[in-house]
């Protein structure tokens, strides 16, 4: 056993990039191995619940409606399904390196404690102040346009996404997702259990539709079902692509640099499909036990999300003409509707429907837990921090407080919670905020913009935060690591996350420069909070 004297090395020495003269000025310093000990949230929820998050998060309308954005861009279904296994193994490194640090760093928000034990308190708070007033909103609000847009084009009625009934509904969809998440810890994962139940469902639907055509065309091949080019062309020859507005691109004719900026963004929509890979992180400070049940639950949740999505994948192009997939926003919703007639349709988009609200839930859900995050560690309002009801903490009288401090001890006698007479475990103060701005994003923004802002904004931090990981392997190699995985699978995802900002930002010029304008208003609130902080115990001194 290492001495844990050793673990803290000076502030001059850690973490980089920190204003030494600033520090402290958070109500938490997230400590390697332990923290402060004590957290917003009780450590009540287990590898099956961290699982589901997972899943329920990430495998959202992405598999249903980005195939096409996928095949236009891909010179073969076989390169398709190739991109879709790269880019399941670029998340797959990102989250066992986020799982690296989230067992080495144990704390509440996901990679913000990471980002500022590392470089500092300000990129702690740009990392919790992006994510609470950028990416977490402009998800919820991707997430809601789709569950209305899925509703739309069931019936047939598309191109209406700017009209303000379809924002007003969109808006709908997230207050009464939020409102659920409001009720506690354990209505909200039981209902996420549910709608991950519906994920499968619908997954294994795709596939078991894909299989049957299968059978039926290769025990009888003059009968007419499915697509029929799986059957008949190869999966890896080049093949013209019809793209959405009608062009068509001619592989043969392209140069290899121009293949490459083809297959970039195919790629660039197979990450956004799997999106989400990292929130088994932003609850781990309620896990019983981290150290295990973490690496175990994003070690089972990425294989089987990526066998999911593969396979999903290889159904769409038995069940489709090829020509088909690259063509359609639904492709779920066409293939079942081709196959099996409207009413099948109609069913399916109820079935996604329903897979796209376990993704609000899941997300909602580490958004509220997030906001809590920032605003115990100081870095936004108190209040954001309180548990269980809806605006400031009423103190308990001495009676209320020892009696509650009881009830709440542990066998070591340690508390686990924040006091508070409430029956409700929910951030309800923080899911109002999230609502709100969610709702701002719906009725300003559109799904394409919101999209490229939201993947920006992400990540940048996702690239900064595995940076650290490498960084804090030179730097403190006697920090202990309950789970280490090995050194080059940290390296692969910085290239690629590093290239995804850089590519996001030349082609999305706007969005870049709205990020950089809400990382400037960002610093300027870090700022004037800090000159607060800092002279408030001159004051009291005084």
């Amino acid at each position: 056993m290492e001495n844990p004297e050793l673990r803290r090395e000076p502030a001059e020495d850690r973490p980089i990039l920190q204003d030494r003269y600033n520090q402290g000025n958070s109500v938490e310093d997230p400590l390697p191995n332990g923290g402060d000990g004590a957290g917003a949230f009780t450590r009540s929820l287990g590898t099956l619940e961290a699982f589901a998050i997972v899943i329920s998060i990430v495998i959202g309308s992405g598999v249903f409606t980005s195939p096409g954005s996928i095949d236009t861009n891909v010179p073969s279904p076989g390169a398709a399904l190739l991109v879709w296994l790269v880019g399941g193994v670029l998340a797959w490194t990102g989250a066992v390196t986020l799982a690296e640090l989230g067992t080495a760093i144990p704390g509440e928000g996901g990679v913000q404690p990471y980002l500022k034990y590392i470089y500092g308190d300000v990129f702690g708070f740009l990392a919790a102040w992006t994510w609470v007033v950028a990416v977490m909103p402009a998800t919820l609000a991707i997430l809601s346009i789709v569950f209305v847009e899925s509703i739309y084009s069931s019936l047939g009625v598309t191109g209406d996404s700017g009209s303000l009934v379809h924002r007003l509904l969109s808006v709908l969809v997230l207050v009464v997702i939020s409102l659920a998440n409001c009720i506690s810890t354990k209505a909200s994962t039981r209902l996420n259990n549910f709608f991950v139940v519906c994920k499968f469902f619908a997954i294994v639907a795709l596939v078991l539709a894909g299989l049957v055509v299968v059978i039926i065309q290769l025990t009888d091949r003059n009968r007419v079902v499915g697509g029929g080019d799986w059957l008949n062309k190869s999966w890896f020859e080049f093949r013209d692509s019809i793209n959405p507005d009608g062009s068509t691109t001619h592989w043969d004719a392209l140069s290899t640099w121009e293949i490459c900026g083809h297959l970039s963004a195919g790629l660039y929509a197979a990450l956004w499909a799997y999106s989400g890979w990292d929130k088994a992180i932003y609850v781990s400070a309620e896990l019983s036990a981290p150290e295990r049940q973490l690496p175990l639950a994003i070690n089972s949740a990425l294989p089987t999300i990526i066998l999911c999505f593969i396979t999903a994948n290889a159904a769409y192009y038995v069940l489709l003409p090829w020509d088909v997939v690259a063509t359609t926003d639904s492709v779920a919703v066409t293939a079942i509707t081709r196959l099996l007639g409207p009413i099948f349709g109609v069913i399916a988009a109820i079935v996604i429907c329903l897979v796209v609200a376990g993704s609000l839930l899941g997300n909602s859900f580490v958004a509220g837990r997030m906001t809590v995050a920032a605003a115990r560690a100081g870095w936004l309002p108190e209040f954001l921090a309180v548990i269980g009801r809806i605006g400031y903490e009423q103190e308990p009288s001495g009676a209320e407080t020892t009696a509650l401090l009881a009830s709440e001890a542990t066998h070591d006698g340690t508390v686990d919670r924040p006091v508070s007479a409430s029956s409700s475990d929910a951030p309800i103060n923080a899911l109002v905020l999230v609502t709100i701005l969610s709702a701002l994003y719906i009725l300003l923004g559109s799904f394409r913009a919101l999209l490229t802002f939201n993947g920006l904004g992400e990540y940048t931090f996702f690239f900064l935060t595995v940076v650290g990981a490498i960084v804090l392997r030179y730097r403190e190699p006697w920090l202990e690591r309950p789970y280490k995985p090995f050194a080059l699978i940290p390296v692969v995802f910085c290239l690629v996350s590093g290239f995804v900002v850089v590519r996001g930002a030349a082609f999305a010029p706007v969005q870049a420069i709205l990020l950089i304008g809400l990382w400037g208003v960002g610093l300027g609130f870090y700022w004037v909070k800090t000159r607060i902080a800092n002279r408030q115990p001159h004051f009291l001194d005084g």
